[in-house]
């Protein structure tokens, strides 16, 4: 497995992939990142992601079936992993951490 650093985009992808489940390949993906955060997204970016996020073991891949509205040509479908799950549980922890570390001052 590659490093397991997750890039902010990253994490985001892999969020979304967990949360599309077993129909996340690189259009929903992008189309559900637009929805949820308002952000546009390049398609070629979220296959970027999602192949970096594959090296690392925190998605795995397999081609669906073919379709005539896609010419014949073949999804090809990700879902994220145990060690994904793993990596972002990671991320959300030191993230709640260091929120809690922000002092409970008035604002200035």
């Amino acid at each position: 497995m590659k490093g397991t650093y997750l890039g902010e985009f990253e994490e985001l992808v892999l969020l979304i992939t967990g949360i599309l489940y077993d129909n996340a390949y690189g259009v929903t993906v992008a189309k559900a990142i637009g929805n949820q955060t308002g952000r546009s997204v390049s398609l070629s970016a979220v296959h970027t992601a999602l192949y970096r996020l594959e090296e690392k073991g925190f998605v795995k891949s397999m081609l669906g079936g073919a379709t005539q509205a896609r010419g014949g040509r073949r999804k090809r479908i990700y879902v994220i992993t145990t060690a994904g799950k793993l990596a972002l549980d990671e991320v959300r922890l030191m993230r709640n951490r260091l929120w809690g570390m922000i002092p409970q001052k008035p604002a200035t």
